[in-house]
């Protein structure tokens, strides 16, 4: 009996032991728990991902499958907050099975909410709209509808549907919960630029009431500074100073140093509007030291861009390069963030990145020496990149320093760059030093110039109407230079936003078109490609062309000629209409060594990579598709793609940068050159074309540029033909030899 007492005895406190056991691994899971929205709430995001990494860990060793999921949850906000959002999608995508099996329709709801939220900062709205539309059905409490309408109106407005967005924000703001202050922030902004000035204003003043209510916590500061941005353009500068100040308060009472980084440069920033630049600096120098102190560099190289501007303004100049420099360096440092750095706030590469550069370039331009002008031209180079970066939004590109003597010592480069005041342009000529030279005009006057030069070549126009545009447009960027051309061959453009868009072959001298003096070759960034020579040597090429409608869109029937011509000057795989699929495209391009992909066919380019696309018989490839196909093969001794060619591809009209998506397609396809065209072409004029520049480049054995350039001759001196729209569309990118 002694004996069963015992046994019993001892059973009770194995069993009581492992109960204290597991409550204290649950305890210690929660508090992991608790202590990772402690250190989110204090912006502490790396330490917050850590303790929920560890809640996880102990909560999967319990088997609680729910409070795992939740973590998980928890981490990708960490990550979204860190600015890690494609590890952030890769982990929403890794729990969404389970999740949507999950009983919980509020975790359901709160998972895809978050997806949906990720997926617009990485720039994929169409799935982001999606995945929130399936959050907000699915959600059942108060809170998270007015949660899924909130995030709903960021991604609607991020595509600028600013009516639909206002709904959403209006709907989110109607009763009380976490993002009803959020929710009209958002709604005063949309106000604010669809210009409903009495709106915007009694909306304003309902917030300033609101926002003294909100519980003290981060979120509350960087309303409250996101408010004072609102009153700042509202032209209520000392509303928000006020605002601010009160904000830098309140991120000291929490200890908060980023909020308080944030909110010193921001009221610096309204000292510099009201040209106060003494005391902008000193508030600006202590907001760098703070983001500095707690490594945060995607605010730091806002308030060393700020330092830049006020040095310059106080007659600096010395300190001002060091400053934007600075800025400079620390992007390049963040281009896996450049997607949309500062989480806190709505960002834009355009309106928060793109401008450091210009100034950056402006600044040393005016200071002229060699030195100046060797560093503008590889801040030139940086911006080149970082759009490309922010297209893809990813960091995908690595750049390779090159000078102009060691790619082609008969080619000349041209950097024209477009600041506020005037159209600058840098030129690289072999063995001489850079050059550079001036159009002084106001930004809006030379994007209307530009405008005209596209429009004028986009249609059969009148030879009295497009030759004095093709003519002012060389006066800016080749006219200063000409009589240092003799021993130019090629002209290489690195060319800048809406520039892009330019068939720069049509630019008139007053006598001739420049493609009758010269070839002409366009890259993205002199150190992205590495040019050399065509390989000669068992050449084969892939076509592949539609001629059929299909999908809704227009038949071509000059692609079966097309087809044909190109199959006489090259040993050539065919692959037409019916047969020409995405499973046949990646089946031929997997298993044989072609160095030549000629796809005849509709597609698009747009500043979107979202909306640029090839068209097969039976679907679209993306961006992403075609890097895929052409770089994922299993040819034993694989070599890039020499030439893609895409002969009936248009850059979307209306945007200003369609061309980055053909810039876009050259990088990401791994192929050394792509020639495609800026517009849809007449289908008889581009059969012509192709069948010239495949004798030019197979059977002549020309350079790439040069076999362009012979093919657009011929079409120039074919009177049908004659017209600039048949011929300057065709631009070839990346490797020129």
């Amino acid at each position: 009996m002694k004996r069963f007492l015992l046994c019993f005895l001892l059973g009770c406190l194995i069993v009581l032991g492992i109960s204290r056991s597991t409550f204290a691994s649950l305890s210690e899971a929660q508090s992991f728990d608790a202590q990772a929205q402690h250190f989110l709430e204090q912006g502490n995001a790396e330490s917050a991902l850590q303790s929920w990494e560890q809640a996880e860990k102990l909560y999967r060793k319990l088997d609680r499958q729910t409070e795992a999921l939740g973590t998980q949850l928890n981490q990708a906000k960490a990550l979204q907050s860190l600015g890690a959002f494609r590890r952030a999608k890769a982990l929403l995508l890794e729990i969404q099975s389970p999740l949507l099996q999950h009983s919980n329709s509020t975790l359901k709801a709160n998972g895809l909410l978050t997806l949906g939220n990720v997926l617009r900062l990485i720039g994929e709205f169409r799935q982001s709209q999606t995945v929130l539309e399936q959050s907000l059905a699915m959600s059942t409490e108060r809170s998270d509808i007015q949660a899924a309408r909130f995030q709903l109106g960021n991604t609607l407005l991020a595509q600028q549907q600013l009516e639909p967005a206002l709904a959403q924000f209006q709907q989110a703001a109607k009763q009380s919960s976490e993002v009803q202050f959020p929710a009209q922030l958002q709604q005063l902004k949309v106000l604010m630029r669809l210009e409903r000035q009495s709106e915007a204003e009694k909306l304003l003043a309902e917030m300033r009431s609101h926002l003294e209510t909100l519980p003290l916590n981060s979120k509350a500061i960087y309303a409250r500074i996101e408010l004072a941005d609102c009153l700042s353009k509202l032209s209520s500068t000392q509303s928000a100073a006020e605002q601010l100040a009160i904000a830098i308060q309140q991120a000291q009472s929490l200890k908060n140093l980023r909020a308080e980084s944030y909110a010193t440069g921001r009221l610096a920033g309204l000292y510099e509007r009201s040209q106060q630049w003494q005391d902008a600096q000193q508030l600006t120098e202590k907001a760098s030291l703070i983001a500095q102190q707690i490594q945060a560099s995607d605010i730091l190289y806002q308030w060393q861009w700020q330092a830049g501007r006020l040095w310059n303004k106080l007659g600096n100049r010395q300190k001002a390069t060091i400053s934007y420099s600075d800025a400079v360096k620390t992007l390049q440092s963040l281009r896996n963030d450049l997607v949309s750095i500062a989480s806190d706030v709505q960002f834009s590469f355009r309106e928060q990145v793109e401008p450091v550069y210009r100034e950056f370039v402006d600044l040393l331009i005016q200071q002229g020496t060699e030195a100046n002008l060797i560093q503008a031209r590889q801040v030139i180079e940086s911006l080149q990149l970082e759009e490309l970066n922010n297209f893809f939004r990813e960091a995908c590109l690595t750049a390779i320093a090159r000078q102009i003597d060691q790619v082609d010592r008969t080619a000349a480069i041209f950097y024209p760059i477009i600041l506020n005041d005037r159209l600058e342009v840098i030129v690289s000529l072999p063995n001489q030093s850079l050059k550079h030279y001036a159009t002084v005009l106001p930004r809006g006057e030379i994007e209307a110039g530009i405008d005209r030069m596209i429009q004028s070549m986009r249609s059969t126009s009148f030879e009295a109407e497009r030759l004095p545009i093709a003519q002012e447009l060389y006066r800016w960027l080749i006219q200063p230079v000409a009589t240092d051309l003799k021993s130019i061959k090629t002209l290489v453009f690195v060319l800048d936003g809406s520039l892009r868009n330019v068939p720069i072959a049509a630019l008139h001298t007053g006598q001739q078109y420049l493609i009758e003096q010269y070839a002409i070759a366009v890259t993205p960034s002199l150190e992205l490609f590495s040019p050399r020579p065509l390989p000669r040597k068992n050449l084969k090429a892939l076509v592949a062309g539609l001629s059929e409608a299909n999908q809704g869109a227009v038949a071509l029937p000059g692609v079966q000629q097309e087809v044909v011509q190109i199959a006489n000057q090259v040993s050539a795989t065919v692959l037409e209409n019916k047969a020409f699929t995405n499973e046949a495209l990646q089946k031929q391009l997997k298993t044989n060594p072609f160095l030549i992909v000629h796809l005849a066919t509709h597609g698009q380019f747009s500043s979107s990579s979202e909306e640029t696309f090839i068209q097969t018989w039976n679907g679209r490839l993306s961006i992403e598709d075609l890097r895929s196909l052409l770089t994922q093969r299993d040819v034993s001794d694989s070599t890039p793609i020499e030439l893609l060619v895409l002969s009936a591809c248009q850059t979307a009209e209306g945007d200003d940068r369609a061309a980055l998506g053909i810039a876009g397609v050259a990088i990401r396809s791994g192929a050394r050159s792509t020639l495609a065209s800026l517009w849809m072409v007449n289908d008889r004029s581009t059969a012509s074309f192709v069948t010239q520049f495949y004798q030019g480049l197979i059977r002549k054995q020309l350079p790439r540029a040069e076999a362009v350039r012979q093919a657009q001759l011929a079409l120039l001196k074919t009177p049908e033909f004659s017209h600039p729209y048949y011929w300057a569309a065709f631009t070839l990118i990346g490797n020129w030899l």
